[in-house]
């Protein structure tokens, strides 16, 4: 397997924000592209990384191919690729992932391919009433906003707004979302959906928002909730949190 990336800012982006939720996971090469799917250690956030092999300039693959990696090696790695290098990446004889960067110099790296017995991760089938697209940094300002005054965030959604809102031991944060030209709001429903996240998981997350100025919310009451950022060609980076349950 060889692959070669003229323009490296999307991949080296999307491992890096994956990186912060998993970390020894597995690759999967097929002519499609590259794809990722792996859970956190606590079973709460799914990350589903699709690098299509269009953004490649050379993609060459013999056969379908797994490759599992530190996804932390590999970023502290790709950290020290300069904006105008081509980088490639290249699986050896002697099981390892090599990492070239091609400037002014060229440079060589190698990290081990691992050994994972994990069983394959399968995106699981959800069902939304509810999908609002809106622009990335308003999602990631608002979880800012509330992470202010609590650990968690509660979003309701309805047919005319989604409200972001959080309550600490004193303080309190309400966003208004409405909908507007960057903003639109998909239900066939009159009903209103509420459901209650972590923002430690979802702080991560939107740091996916450099991927693409919009983002895809989904959720549903008291359900997981999922963040897709699509760039057309390139890749998608998408992810499943699971919903925190008030017990009283």
């Amino acid at each position: 397997m060889k692959l070669v990336l003229a323009d490296s800012k999307y991949f080296k982006d999307s491992i890096s924000i994956a990186s912060e939720l998993v970390n020894e996971v597995k690759f999967k090469a097929t002519k499609i592209g590259l794809e990722l799917i792996a859970m956190d250690p606590a079973n709460v956030a799914m990350v589903n990384l699709k690098i299509l092999s269009s953004c490649f300039v050379e993609y060459k693959l013999e056969n379908e191919e797994e490759i599992s990696i530190s996804l932390s090696n590999l970023k502290q790695i790709l950290r020290r690729g300069k904006a105008e290098d081509i980088l490639s990446l290249e699986t050896t004889e002697d099981n390892k992932l090599k990492i070239q960067f091609k400037g002014k110099t060229t440079r060589s790296f190698s990290i081990p391919l691992l050994e994972i017995d994990d069983r394959d991760q399968r995106v699981p089938d959800l069902s939304f009433p509810i999908k609002i697209e809106l622009l990335s940094t308003m999602l990631s300002e608002s979880i800012d906003d509330v992470s202010v005054v609590a650990e968690s965030v509660t979003f309701l959604g309805e047919k005319n707004q989604l409200l972001v809102k959080a309550q600490g031991d004193l303080s309190k944060a309400f966003i208004e979302i409405k909908p507007d030209d960057n903003t639109l709001i998909k239900t066939d429903s009159e009903e209103k959906f509420k459901a209650k996240y972590s923002l430690e998981y979802l702080k991560k997350m939107v740091n996916a928002s450099k991927l693409n100025e919009k983002v895809m919310l989904s959720f549903n009451t008291d359900y997981p909730l999922k963040l897709e950022y699509n760039v057309i060609d390139r890749l998608s980076l998408s992810f499943i949190l699971a919903p925190r349950v008030d017990n009283d």
